[in-house]
């Protein structure tokens, strides 16, 4: 089991991070990571949690974008990455859907059914 990333807040001020990730030694590694952490928030419910999961990232994104040295650049290239991404997931949905396979979209907050195939 690998850390992607731990946040622990000790007291009101003192938030540290973790990871197991060694991404400047190994910079191809995020696009692996990002296509799989896509993958994990596509298919599964995160076990009811996901609103909450997904504010803390987007406070994270704020946060670094908050302190980019161009933050008009870094908005771009995030903009443009996560398009590529969505437009491969929805010709790889499109494919799987094509070839008999059914998706199921979950709005938030929706849980498992208890009764699994």
């Amino acid at each position: 089991m690998k850390k992607i990333l731990e946040v622990l807040q000790y007291g009101d001020f003192d938030i540290r991070f973790n990871t197991d990730i060694k991404a400047s030694e190994t910079p191809d590694i995020i696009p692996d990571i990002t296509s799989r952490i896509a993958i994990a928030m596509s298919t599964s419910l995160w076990g009811g949690n996901e609103r909450e999961i997904l504010a803390i990232i987007r406070a994270l994104s704020i946060a670094d974008l908050a302190l980019s040295i161009n933050r008009e650049e870094m908005v771009s290239y995030l903009d443009d990455c996560s398009e590529m991404l969505a437009r491969s997931f929805a010709e790889a949905r499109e494919l799987f859907e094509k070839g008999g396979g059914e998706v199921t979209v979950f709005p938030p907050h929706a849980m498992p059914p208890d009764i699994k195939s």
